[in-house]
């Protein structure tokens, strides 16, 4: 019987398989191109100018001519003629506008009136009309430095008029009057010869002045500069959007980004300073009207300037509207108002405001958020970190309230407002992570809509944004959280471009047979394992996340979110101390149940959600466990249930890496109370230290019931970590260390019954034993340790013996080595501060038996050992004669007898080579 999908199923597959050859297609399209590119005969040589082959474009005149890669820089040529004409006209400009100035400023006063005014007059005239005659003939770089000359004599000429004709004018008002006239009178000039590029950005240079300089010359106030500032701002954006020209584009934005920036700053600063809600309103309005004139810009700009434009639009609203109640609160409440108003910005997303603009909004509305919680971040870090001071003081006292224990001086009543910004925001993440579905539906609309000249329909065309319309479908708005619906979206073809050139490379298979564009899975859907980025669909190329990641991304930070501000709430309200001990513990709990629940669930996508659950619960576990440092019952409460809490969730957690941290965490939590437990009993550090070590046995009982589970091996390390801290206790008292550290090898002989840890526990615990022993005979200052190892050496030299009898291919330093450095070490330690021969000899004799006895079974163990003690010994006997034949040599003999081995060395090297290496290969044949 043949299964038939559901329809969802089934056009979901369609659409797959739809972007698989659409992807493939065009890639071979792409090919085709490159190759028929290939193929063409070169084209002749280009016009100097810039070169779009050297950033990977093809070069002009051949359209379909391979790219060069990103980077290529064209060989040198020399310089052309025009080039030259080029640096030789804008000197002769240069020396003609120094001389205009200096006859202007110095030459001045040796002429009559009249004849200033006509020299003046006649040489701005001829330079105003010389370059359309230029122009006639083709000289255009002559003209260009012929009206760069003009523009400088209009300006001289209106100092030379504001000097002579008026010199008790205001400067201001004249300097207003005349930037008006002179932008005018190049407007004109601009337009008039459209070849010219300098004038018309030269006008608008000056149109930048007459409004700000006549509001400073009436003596206005600062609102009426903002507002004078913002019309010319307004002026600026109307020239970038319609203007002629590139460079009067450039020019136009850049000083309207200045003149719309310093509005701004003047409406931001009159708003805060202002005395009450009716002050701020005037301020408001200038505010509101720099957002609209942004978001006007913003509607046609491009992609870059749109998203700007709806940035400023928003902070300027959250300026204006936040500033009027921030002005009738308290200065701690006032963020409250500019965070309500930069969330009401959300709204955006139900507007007709193109994606550009609407983007640029929301991000307004996310910096405003992120702000006001920057600004609870001191705050939530003394209440973190104020704990640490108690370590000083241990067990000193319960402290009255919340904030006597964190040892902070920071303005609490300044922070009033920072837990409910911390609340407001956890509740609106947890609502979005709690609803996903329905705030996917909500912000569809944005989506799904087109951008301005992407070559589908209008914004908000009927069916922009559906499946059917080749728009974006809505990440999460499916039957199940995070699942987005079927829909498609236009997927350009590697290497295409908005508008395809026929016959250029890459043109889309879309393009080539003039059906829409190719259909793939959505942006928040990816792609399909394994396939190339391009068949992935815009997720792939975009790195865009998806619906289930934002989800979870909103769920963790809700849960940080809300247990920073019940944190925070605490020291604000200045809780007694019992009640802020008791409310960590309680959110440590909280959070774990919650790390419990969705970590145990694998269907869930937000996987964010247990791990930061997790990380916030042991944050808060350590800052509840210094806050209770203060006081002993509640350093035994706090750290009891945080064990208990800990062990807990490491019973219910499933296997992987969150059961082995809970296991841990409980592990650390015991060692602590161990600890406290010495304390309280009077016990000085190093007395209490075996207690530590009930720890770490339980440790190595409780790997020895889980054997291989993951969670073994973390538990065990952390008990070994906790044993290493009682040995670290015990080290000023030398009993004390002796008796730990046979403990100690105690242990670790109980876990190398298990065969998993016998490789490393064996030896661990041999050594312990050997290290134990020799403390606790130097303890005891014993000065025959003879009579103490050598009933050990005997017995291990024969079971040793009995092992290699029974297994000849067994290590010799398995077999012999401990017995032999039982006595050898501890020997050779004592016989270095004998004063007297017999130890010494003794002891030589005995390691040179040894070191034969390896020679002559070929034991590598005794070789080595009795070779080593032999030499020590032997070094420390023969030193001082050596010190007396050293002192009684001449000062040069040593470097050169030091010398001459060198050199000797150096002469036999590959023969040095050759025996070091056979002795290795010798040592490594032995067992």
């Amino acid at each position: 019987m043949e299964h038939v999908p559901p329809p969802a199923e089934e056009l979901a597959r369609l659409d797959r398989e739809l972007a698989e050859l659409d992807a493939r297609r065009a890639q071979l399209l792409t090919r085709r191109a490159w190759l028929l590119a290939a193929l063409r005969p070169p084209a002749p040589t280009a016009a100097p100018g810039w070169n779009p082959s050297a950033w990977g474009a093809p070069a002009a005149g051949r359209p379909g001519a391979p790219a060069q890669p990103w980077g290529y820089v064209p060989p040198k040529q020399p310089s052309a003629p025009r080039s030259a004409q080029n640096v030789l006209l804008t000197l002769g400009g240069l020396l003609l506008t120094v001389a205009a100035v200096a006859f202007t400023l110095v030459s001045w006063g040796s002429m009559g009136i009249g004849g200033r005014s006509a020299v003046l007059a006649a040489v701005t005239v001829a330079a105003l009309a010389a370059p359309a005659v230029l122009l006639r003939r083709g000289l255009t770089a002559t003209a260009e430095a012929l009206a760069a000359l003009a523009l400088v004599l209009t300006l001289l000429d209106a100092y030379a008029v504001h000097a002579v004709a008026a010199p008790d004018t205001d400067g201001l008002g004249f300097t207003a009057v005349t930037a008006a006239v002179l932008a005018a009178l190049w407007t004109a000039y601009g337009l008039a010869l459209g070849k010219l590029h300098l004038p018309l950005p030269a006008a608008v240079v000056l149109a930048q002045w007459p409004l700000l300089f006549g509001a400073w010359a009436a003596g206005a106030p600062a609102l009426v500069v903002g507002w004078a500032l913002l019309a010319t701002a307004v002026l600026d954006g109307a020239i970038a959007l319609w203007g002629k020209g590139t460079g009067v584009r450039v020019t136009a934005c850049v000083g309207g980004s200045v003149m719309a920036f310093s509005a701004l700053m003047v409406g931001l600063t009159l708003s805060v300073t202002a005395s009450g809600p009716l002050g701020a309103l005037v301020p408001g309005a200038l505010l509101l009207t720099a957002a609209a004139a942004a978001l006007a810009g913003a509607w046609r700009a491009p992609r870059g300037f749109a998203r700007a434009g709806g940035v400023v639009a928003g902070l300027a609203v959250v300026a204006a509207v936040g500033g009027v109640p921030a002005a009738a609160v308290p200065e701690g409440w006032a963020v409250l108002a500019y965070l309500s108003a930069g969330l009401a910005l959300t709204a955006v997303v139900r507007t007709r405001l193109p994606r550009n603009a609407a983007i640029g909004v929301l991000v307004a509305s996310a910096a405003v958020v992120a702000g006001a919680l920057a600004g609870a971040l001191p705050g939530l870090a003394a209440v973190l970190l104020g704990p640490v001071t108690l370590l000083s003081d241990v067990w000193a006292g319960s402290p009255e309230g919340f904030r006597a224990g964190l040892g902070s001086t920071l303005p609490w009543t300044g922070l009033a407002a920072a837990p409910v910004v911390l609340a407001v925001s956890a509740g609106l993440l947890g609502a979005a992570y709690r609803w996903w579905p329905s705030l996917a539906r909500i912000a569809a609309p944005l989506i799904a809509r087109e951008e301005p000249g992407s070559g589908g329909g209008p914004a908000g065309a009927p069916g922009a944004g559906t499946p059917e319309a080749g728009g974006a479908a809505v990440p999460g708005a499916g039957g199940e959280p995070g699942a987005g619906t079927a829909g498609t979206v236009g997927m350009p073809a590697p290497g295409a471009s908005g508008a395809e050139a026929p016959g250029a490379p890459g043109a889309a298979a879309s393009g080539a047979s003039g059906a829409p564009h190719g259909t793939g899975a959505p942006w928040y859907a990816g792609g399909r394992p394994g396939t190339p980025w391009y068949a992935g669909g815009a997720s792939a190329a975009r790195r865009r996340p998806s619906g289930a990641a934002l989800r979870g991304a909103a769920g963790a930070g809700a849960a940080v979110l809300g247990w920073g501000a019940l944190l925070l709430a605490g020291a604000v309200l200045d809780v007694p101390y019992a009640v802020a001990v008791a409310g960590e513990t309680v959110l440590v709990a909280g959070l774990l149940a919650l790390a419990v629940r969705r970590a145990g669930n694998g269907r869930d996508p937000s996987a964010a959600v247990p791990v930061t659950a997790l990380v916030v619960a042991l944050a808060g576990a350590v800052s509840a466990g210094l806050l209770s440092l203060a006081s002993e019952g509640a350093s035994y409460a706090v750290f009891g249930a945080l064990a208990a809490l800990f062990a807990g969730a490491a019973v219910r957690a499933g296997t992987g890496v969150e059961r082995a941290v809970f296991a841990v965490a409980a592990t650390v939590g015991g060692t602590v109370l161990t600890g406290f437990a010495g304390r309280s009993l009077g016990l000085a550090p190093h007395e209490a230290s075996p207690l530590i070590l009930l720890v770490p046995a339980l440790t190595v009982l409780f790997g020895a019931r889980l054997r291989r589970n993951p969670v073994a091996l973390p538990v065990e390390l952390t008990g070994a970590l906790g044993a290493l801290v009682a040995v670290a206790l015990t080290v000023p008292d030398a009993p004390f260390l002796a008796l730990v550290l046979a403990l100690c090898g105690v242990l670790a002989a109980g876990a190398a019954v298990r065969p998993e840890r016998r490789p490393v526990a064996a030896y661990l615990a041999a050594a312990l034993f050997v290290l134990a022993t020799w403390v606790r005979l130097a303890a005891s200052e014993v000065s025959f340790p003879e009579a103490y190892t050598l009933p050990v050496t005997v017995p291990a030299l024969v079971v040793g013996f009995l092992r290699r009898r029974k297994d000849p291919e067994a290590s010799s330093w398995t077999a012999y080595g401990p017995g032999l450095a039982a006595t050898l070490l501890p020997s050779l330690a004592v016989a270095w501060t004998d004063p007297d021969w017999q130890r010494p000899l003794l002891l030589g004799v005995s390691a040179l038996v040894i070191t034969l006895l390896g020679a002559r079974y070929r034991l590598q163990a005794l070789l080595l050992l009795g070779g080593a003690v032999l030499a020590l010994d032997g070094l420390h006997e023969l030193a001082p004669y050596v010190v007396q034949v050293a002192g009684a040599l001449p000062r040069w003999l040593p470097p050169a007898l030091a010398g001459l081995l060198l050199l000797v060395v150096g002469a036999t090297y590959e023969q040095r080579l050759r025996d070091a290496r056979r002795l290795k290969d010798a040592l490594g044949r032995m067992r």
